[in-house]
């Protein structure tokens, strides 16, 4: 038979209409192709990155000086749970860098938010090269900071649990976003960063929080003495975590009010002076001649203590 052929037991098959069929299909799929990208929020600009040089991925280009970025007040985040996380914040989003299978993923979470972003796609060896950095999913996003919550705003009568924790000297910004992760994890109202302490909402910083510090207040002292004294005299109890005290360990000590946790640097622990202006000196109790835990660890340690009590008083 011309233009037809056999198959399964003597039922005919129109070729010409196969072909037809055919036809539909691919335009069906194309179709499809252009309405899930046509679906993409109207308020995201979404393009291939065709050269390096677009102004709009000076952020990405630029990650390793990061005085750009404060200059600018934006940070990058990276990674594809952090990124998730940010889109689900209020903060304000300004680009992002992935690839295109990533952008399908975060359209209901696009969907939903109020600005304009623009979306570079591009697959992660392209990524890398515009970076810089070797990358796991090369997923990115830039955005920018929010601004750091006034000290009195938390400060009002009705904060009777208050719970703060305050970094003095601490450089290491992935230490910093271990911390900022375990504040959130333990309920740590804000986050009180020293003069002498890097930022964080550095990229690596944000990294290490995966995401945690975009719910987590923070405040950024000029002065961590006189904001210790202001704490005082709002009758917060400020607590040194030091390895050398002849005063109490943890677990003998009264956490249940209003407190703040003091940590100090990685080599060199809290500072004389700040030690000076604290009520209190308290240590982890240790065996085996070990006297001081990582930074992050010490952080863990203390805030679980302070949950833990706080958590025996309400269940009774």
């Amino acid at each position: 038979m011309t233009g037809h052929t056999m198959i399964d037991k003597g039922r005919c098959l129109d070729l010409g209409r196969v072909e037809s069929l055919s036809k539909k299909f691919l335009l069906a799929t194309a179709c499809q192709h252009i309405i899930e990208f046509v679906s993409l929020p109207l308020m995201l600009q979404a393009q291939p990155v065709t050269s390096f040089d677009e102004p709009a991925l000076e952020p990405y280009r630029t990650m390793k000086w990061q005085t750009d970025h404060q200059r600018q007040n934006i940070f990058v985040a990276e990674g594809e749970k952090v990124v998730r996380r940010l889109l689900e914040s209020d903060l304000t989003v300004h680009s992002l860098l992935l690839p295109e299978k990533w952008l399908i993923e975060y359209e209901p979470l696009l969907a939903r938010r109020p600005e304009t972003i623009r979306a570079f796609t591009a697959e992660k060896p392209t990524l890398e090269k515009l970076t810089g950095f070797s990358m796991y999913q090369g997923v990115l996003a830039v955005a920018t900071v929010p601004e750091p919550t006034p000290l009195a705003q938390l400060l009002t009568p009705q904060k009777t649990s208050l719970m703060l924790l305050a970094v003095d000297g601490l450089s290491n910004a992935e230490n910093l976003g271990g911390i900022i992760r375990t504040c959130a994890a333990f309920g740590v109202d804000a986050l009180i960063v020293g003069e002498t302490c890097c930022h964080p909402y550095l990229r690596r910083s944000v990294r290490g929080s995966m995401g945690a510090i975009f719910k987590l207040p923070y405040i950024l002292s000029q002065n961590l003495s006189a904001t210790l004294q202001e704490l005082h005299t709002a009758g917060v109890h400020t607590v040194a975590a030091h390895p050398h005290t002849n005063q109490q360990y943890l677990d003998r000590s009264n956490l249940q009010g209003p407190c703040c946790i003091i940590l100090g640097s990685e080599g060199e622990g809290v500072s004389p002076q700040i030690l000076a202006t604290c009520r209190a000196t308290v240590a982890i109790p240790m065996r085996n001649e070990i006297d001081s835990l990582n930074v992050g660890n010490a952080a863990a340690v203390f805030l679980y203590e302070v949950y833990r009590q706080r958590q025996k008083i309400s269940l009774g």
